[in-house]
C-alpha cells in the first residue's frame, strides 16, 4: 500500500534546477528551541528539496546560521522573550508568495503574541501549510481556523497536542487513535497525521494508513520536527498532501529502524534519523 504513495517523489532529471525541487520555508525556533529549527530544515532538506529557508527570530539569526549551512535564514521581528512578533507577519506572507510550503510550528514556543501570529498566518497564508508542535497549540480550542484556511493544510499533531487542539484527554486520543484522526481530517478538511506507535495518517475523504515503520527508540525529543521537515519537503515537490504524509512517516520510522540497528534504541537520538535517511531513501527504491 505504501509503495504507491512512495512512487509519486519524483525523481532526478540530468538536466534540473534547484527550483524544480520545491521552495521550503519553515517557520521553527524560539530561544532554547533552535534545534527544532535545525531539525526541521534539515528534516526538508535531506528529503530533497531544493531550497529550504528557516525564518526565525532575529536575535537567534546567528546562530541559525552557524547550525545551518546549506539552509538559507529569514530574520524575522522578534518579542522581548525572543519569540516571533506579529510584527513578523507582513514579512513572512512576503517570502511565502514565492514558495511551494510553510511548514509552521516546530519550537516557537507558547508565548500568546506568537500564537496570535500562527493563527494571523493560517488565516493568510494560500500555499500548503505543515503544521506542527506550538503551531498545533496555537488553535487550542479553536480548530475550525483550519476549515477556514485558504489553502491545503497537514497536521502532525502527537496524542497531547491532538487532545489539546480538539479538547479532549490524552487517553480518549489514544484510545480510538484512527477514528479520530479521520473524524478531525472530516471536520477541518486539513490531512492528519497522528505521530506516535503506529503513527496513523487520514485525509477528508476517509483514506486511513497505520504505519509499520519506527521504534521506541524514536520516543525522543526532536523526531517529530524531522517528520514535519520531510512532509514539507514531499509536497513541496509536488506530491499529493496525503501521499506526502503517507510516505514521509513510513521513510521517517525506516530511518528510524536502521538507525536502531546501527546504533541501538537506548541511545537513539532525532539527528540519528537525519543521517539514516540516505540510506531510507535508498532502501525504498527511492
Amino acid at each position: 500500500m505504501v509503495r504507491e504513495h512512495i512512487e509519486k517523489i519524483p525523481g532526478r532529471r540530468e538536466d534540473s534546477h534547484k527550483r524544480d525541487y520545491g521552495n521550503i520555508l519553515v517557520i521553527a525556533g524560539s530561544r532554547g528551541m533552535t534545534g527544532a529549527a535545525y531539525l526541521s530544515s534539515q528534516g526538508a532538506l535531506l528529503s530533497g528539496s531544493g531550497l529550504v529557508t528557516n525564518g526565525v527570530a532575529e536575535s537567534l539569526n546567528s546562530i541559525m546560521e552557524v547550525k545551518l549551512t546549506e539552509v538559507m535564514t529569514l530574520p524575522l521581528a522578534e518579542t522581548q522573550n525572543h519569540s516571533l512578533s506579529l510584527r513578523a507577519k507582513d514579512k513572512i506572507l512576503d517570502f511565502s508568495r514565492n514558495c511551494n510550503v510553510v511548514a509552521i510550528g516546530p519550537g516557537l514556543g507558547l508565548e500568546e503574541e506568537t500564537r496570535k501570529l500562527v493563527r494571523e498566518l493560517l488565516a493568510a497564508i494560500e500555499v500548503p501549510v505543515v503544521l506542527d508542535a506550538d503551531g498545533i497549540n496555537a488553535l487550542q480550542g479553536e480548530m475550525e481556523l483550519l476549515r477556514q484556511r485558504k489553502g491545503r493544510t497537514v497536521i502532525t499533531p502527537h496524542p497531547g497536542e491532538m487532545a489539546r487542539l480538539m479538547g479532549a484527554s490524552t487517553d480518549e486520543v489514544q484510545s480510538k487513535r484512527g477514528d479520530i484522526a479521520k473524524s478531525v481530517a472530516e471536520v477541518t478538511g486539513a490531512v492528519v497525521c497522528l505521530k506516535g506507535h503506529r503513527t496513523v495518517v487520514a485525509n477528508s475523504e476517509g483514506a486511513l494508513y497505520v504505519n509499520d515503520t519506527g521504534n521506541s527508540g524514536m520516543a525522543t525529543a526532536g523526531t517529530g520536527d524531522v517528520l514535519t521537515g520531510m512532509i514539507a519537503s514531499f509536497i513541496g515537490q509536488g506530491v499529493d498532501d496525503y501521499s506526502a504524509a503517507v510516505s514521509a512517516a513510513y521513510l521517517h520510522g525506516l530511518a528510524g529502524d536502521i538507525a536502531a540497528e546501527k546504533r541501538g534504541q537506548f541511545s537513539l537520538i532525532a539527528s540519528d534519523l537525519l543521517e539514516f535517511l540516505p540510506e531510507a531513501f535508498d532502501k525504498a527504491g527511492i
